[in-house]
């Protein structure tokens, strides 16, 4: 299907389940994470405090209910809160996995992050112009972040995600689908003769996976559901066109070669529902709310940008 896809990607088949690595692997990813967040700068970086996490204030009489002490390191306590917090900045899929299961890593990465900083303040590195250049940095990232999660927070509200769900639903309407096999070869001669084998009562399947030059032969042929715009126009008009259960009698040609095409079913996909799409929506309203309060700021600020010559860029619209 990536041969004549139109914006040619390739399908992921995930498995239905996810084998955990081991403790080893599992430990080299975290330290490949967490070691990222140690060399990035401040746009690279998922956290600013994975490589050493701020202690959490001791109280008198022990720490806080539900956030026992996880270690101490040269008399500086740390807290369960303080792996949790570390958990949150890997990766999505890594934050999915068990706290308990990568709990002794997420530890033994908290200490060793605790003993780096420690060296580091004791070559006197938090004085370095540039270490504090890049705090400045985290903390204006830091601050940005806070404003823009307060900002959705006091702006979301169920009736603007239901006004933003019709807004989606226009721009995705209900659309209408094919699903489709096809057999991709180099010329039309050899398109006619498989189409000759059908005609005798070939399987098309059978067929896709003996001739087919498409990736997808594997698979006998099988593109799944898609939209007249998701294929080449040639393509698609022709598999649009077909009834169920009918293959092209004669060969498509596209830029990719010849095409024996068979339709196995027709279909209007209807958009997702209020609660199916929630979560997107709730992204896209989010998005809309940042972009209305970034042109009431530009507007309420002077703002004067320059090229790297130097010289200042036209404002923009």
């Amino acid at each position: 299907m990536a041969a004549f896809n139109r914006v040619n990607t390739a399908r992921l088949v995930l498995p239905k389940g996810i084998t955990m690595p081991s403790r080893s692997l599992l430990a080299t990813a975290l330290l490949i994470a967490l070691g990222a967040g140690l060399a990035a700068g401040p746009v690279g970086a998922a956290d600013p405090t994975v490589a050493a996490p701020t202690p959490s204030p001791v109280t008198p009489g022990g720490p806080p209910a539900g956030n026992p002490v996880v270690a101490r390191v040269d008399g500086t306590e740390f807290h369960l809160s303080d792996v949790e917090a570390m958990q949150q900045s890997l990766p999505q899929q890594a934050q999915k996995l068990p706290l308990k299961q990568i709990y002794p890593i997420l530890l033994d990465r908290l200490v060793d992050g605790a003993l780096v900083a420690d060296a580091g303040r004791k070559e006197h590195l938090d004085q370095d112009p540039a270490v504090e250049s890049r705090l400045k940095l985290y903390e204006e990232r830091l601050i940005q972040q806070a404003y823009v999660e307060q900002l959705i927070k006091g702006a979301e509200s169920e009736d603007q995600l239901k006004a933003r769900y019709q807004k989606f639903l226009e721009e995705k309407p209900a659309r209408e689908e094919v699903h489709a096999r096809h057999i991709l070869v180099k010329t039309e001669a050899e398109a006619k003769a498989i189409i000759a084998e059908l005609d005798k009562g070939a399987d098309f399947a059978t067929l896709a996976k003996k001739n087919s030059t498409d990736p997808g032969a594997a698979s006998g042929g099988d593109l799944g559901y898609f939209g007249r715009d998701d294929m080449v126009p040639a393509f698609a008009a022709a598999a649009f066109a077909l009834p169920v259960g009918k293959y092209t009698e004669t060969p498509v040609k596209t830029e990719f070669g010849w095409h024996v095409i068979l339709v196995e079913d027709h279909r209007v996909k209807k958009p997702p529902s209020f609660d199916e799409a929630h979560g997107q929506i709730s992204q896209l309203l989010a998005r809309d709310i940042v972009q209305a309060k970034l042109k009431e700021l530009r507007e309420a600020a002077k703002v004067e940008t320059f090229g790297l010559d130097g010289k200042p860029l036209p404002p923009a619209k």
